[in-house]
């Protein structure tokens, strides 16, 4: 009889939170959908998930992806949309299509979020500038007008400016020399002189000999009759 009464009395006590949970149930399921249409998807996350718990029907973790697809957690709604495929039980053919949907929409916005988490590609440097090899340096720019390092310009000639309080010059810059004029050494020095001393000295010697000799006239040639007249 004891143990008659204490199986009766589990009984009634399982039966009565049966029926408390079956009150229980409309009510967070009502809170529930209030709680979604709201835009308070959290709460109503936690109340389908708190119902899945209790009851383990399926229906519920179609809501609990529902909510997990309007918080775009992608992963945790593509899980909750095929755990209800796998369980659910008596899915027409048009809520399946409609949740496979649901699965697309949800991989697309999971590779979205993998492209926006990823680092921006950093730029690759700048080549480095090209040196010349054994190339002549740029020429220096010219006056306007002037093409650098044309042949047919003459070279500016820059002056030093004039150093103030002094003839000290700074170091680097370069100063006209004055020509120096080569000294003029005598005359009898050249060999030029002593030839023309020479050829008036033997000039003057023959003339003497001339004149010292006398004026004689020439004998005429043989077979001439008329008298021969000399010079």
């Amino acid at each position: 009889m004891r143990r008659g009464g204490a199986v009766l009395g589990a009984v009634l006590v399982m039966v009565l939170a049966l029926a408390g949970a079956a009150q229980a149930g409309p009510k967070e399921e009502k809170k529930a959908i209030q709680s979604f249409a709201a835009g308070r998807y959290d709460e109503a996350l936690e109340i389908y998930a708190k119902l899945y718990a209790d009851t383990l029907n399926p229906v519920y973790l179609r809501n609990i992806g529902r909510c997990h697809q309007k918080l775009k957690q992608p992963d945790k709604a593509i899980e909750s949309f095929q755990d209800y495929l796998q369980k659910g039980k008596n899915i027409s053919a048009d809520e399946k299509a409609e949740i496979n949907g649901y699965i697309k929409d949800m991989q697309a916005l999971r590779d979205e979020q993998a492209r926006q988490q990823q680092p921006p590609s950093t730029p690759p440097p700048p080549p480095a500038p090209v040196e010349p090899i054994g190339g002549a340096p740029p020429a220096a720019m010219g006056p306007p007008g002037v093409q650098p390092g044309y042949a047919g310009q003459p070279e500016a000639t820059q002056f030093p400016a004039p150093t103030p309080g002094g003839d000290q010059q700074p170091a680097g810059t370069l100063v006209a020399q004055p020509t120096q004029q080569p000294e003029s050494s005598p005359v009898y020095t050249k060999w030029w002189f002593w030839t023309v001393v020479g050829a008036v000295v033997v000039g003057g010697v023959v003339t003497a000999v001339v004149l010292s000799s006398g004026t004689t006239k020439p004998a005429c040639p043989a077979g001439v009759t008329v008298p021969c007249q000399g010079p």
